[in-house]
Parts: C-alpha cells; structure tokens; sequence
C-alpha cells in the first residue's frame, strides 16, 4: 500500500483560489483510473444509437474502468446495445430513499434491481437547479450504496467562492456531510468539479487541478485513513477534452475523469478514455 508524502509549496507558486500554502499530496490511488460520460438531458433515439455504435466501434484499455451514464429514458436501448465488456453503465441521480409514493423518481433499489451499477449523485447542477444540499447529497449517496450501487459523489466551488478564498471552506463542507453518513468508501469515485468550469469550455489549468486533488486526497487520509485514501478515486470534470486530458491524468492526484459534452462524441470519447498511459492497468 502506497502512503501520502505530503510536501508544502510556497505560497507564490500557489493558485490564488488558495489564499495560503498550496498542499501537495503525492498519494496515487491504487485503483484503476477511472472515466464517466455523463450524458446529461441530451439525445434523440437516433443519437443515442449512432453514440452507441461509435462507442462500441472504441478500443478501450482494459486497464481503465469506463461508465457511461444516459437520460434515464434511454438506459434500457443502452444496456441491449452497448458493448458492456468495454463500458459499465451509471444513472445520472437516484432518489433519496426506497420504493415509494415519489411521483418521477427512481430509486436505488430500481437501478440495482434493472441491472445498472452506478449512480451519479451530487452533480453541481442537481445542488444549483433541484436545491439539492451537503446533507442531502451525503444521506442520498448513504443510501445508494446501501442498496449495492457504485457512487459517483460529485464536489466542487462556483467561481466566486474560488476567488472570495472560500474554496477549501466550501469543499470541506461537502466533504464534512459525505463522511459523516458513508461508512465505506470502495465503492464511492470522488468527482471534483470546479462549477466554472463545466460546460463553459473553460478548464482549470493541470496545476489548479491537482492541487484541489491533493487537497482532497489530503483530506481522506486525515479523515479516513491513508488506506482509504490510497485507493480512493478522486476524479476531474470540468470541460475535458480530447485535447487536454493527457495533461491532466499526468497529474500525481487525478485518477480519472468525468466528462460531460465531449461524451456525446464517441471517437472524443474513446480518446480521453485512453489518457491514463502508465496510469491504466496492465
């Protein structure tokens, strides 16, 4: 097991969202890297299978664990059609508890009993649009991994609270409700999203973003012990591409990817899932 080598930049080498001492946690997780397509509201019937025809048509390392994640109308097409040796499949968000009188939702217990292993939960847009809290995305991802699926548990700072110097606060807050309710994290991917930079066209640069990684990975060893925090998945999304993502899996800290519009390309796709180089698994 590899253990966290913590080492402390000077502040003049540091992003201004840190307002101090940039923390540089070289702890790799031990696990495979890691990409999600999140598909969002997005697709047609026929867009949905020329996607799924160009994914299938995609050489994936087998060393990288690949999900994607469709509108919860298309999943079933999906599962029939998509080659699964090479993808798993996610939902994008789950229902905070069992089966019940909950017009429009679908629960855990559905997603695990129809066959689909992941779930995305916490995404930036479900805490700004839907109103969705720490707490209830903490309670929520508890829940799903209760019921046997795989958590893709989304954080991130708005770019206001990256520039008022509140990034660290606001990230500790998220990360403060995730483990006060989930008991064991292997199944759980850590998705850091810095909200300015989702589907803007904007990214942050590789050094902004591993040191938001190492902070968290930082933050799990304090919290959660180096062991989980070896293993744990801390991935990136905020406007990946095919054109930055090699940059950004050479970061020490970033495991993985969760990529929004370029999933909707699947030759793009495809590439960003082969940027792990050494990283993938033999």
């Amino acid at each position: 097991m590899q253990l966290c080598k913590v080492q402390r930049a000077s502040a003049a080498r540091s992003s201004r969202a840190s307002r101090g001492q940039r923390v540089e946690v070289v702890c790799s997780s031990t696990a495979k890297f890691f990409v999600g397509g999140n598909w969002k509201c997005n697709g047609s019937v026929a867009s949905v299978c020329k996607l799924v025809d160009e994914l299938n048509a995609g050489t994936i390392p087998r060393g990288v664990d690949v999900v994607v994640a469709p509108p919860f109308i298309y999943i079933d097409y999906v599962m029939q059609h998509l080659d699964r040796d090479k993808y798993q499949l996610s939902a994008q968000n789950a229902w905070i508890g069992a089966n019940g009188a909950f017009t429009g939702e679908v629960s855990a217990e559905q997603l695990t009993d129809f066959g689909v292993p992941w779930v995305i939960l916490g995404h930036s847009e479900r805490r700004s649009l839907c109103g969705e809290s720490n707490e209830v995305v903490a309670k929520k991802t508890s829940h799903a991994l209760a019921a046997g699926l795989g958590v893709i548990a989304c954080i991130g700072e708005t770019l206001d609270q990256r520039n008022s110097g509140s990034m660290f606060k606001i990230l500790d807050a998220q990360m403060d409700a995730l483990v006060a309710e989930v008991k064991d994290w292997t199944k759980v991917v850590l998705a850091y999203e810095p909200v300015w930079a989702i589907g803007t066209g904007v990214v942050a640069s590789p050094e902004q973003a591993q040191e938001v990684h190492a902070y968290l990975r930082q933050y799990c060893a304090k919290k959660l012990g180096t062991a989980v925090a070896d293993k744990l998945r801390i991935i990136y999304g905020g406007s990946v591409s095919d054109t930055n993502c090699k940059d950004l899996s050479k970061q020490e800290d970033i495991d993985g990817f969760l990529v929004g519009g370029a999933s909707l390309k699947g030759a793009t796709f495809v590439t960003i899932c082969n940027a792990a180089g050494p990283k993938a698994q033999p």
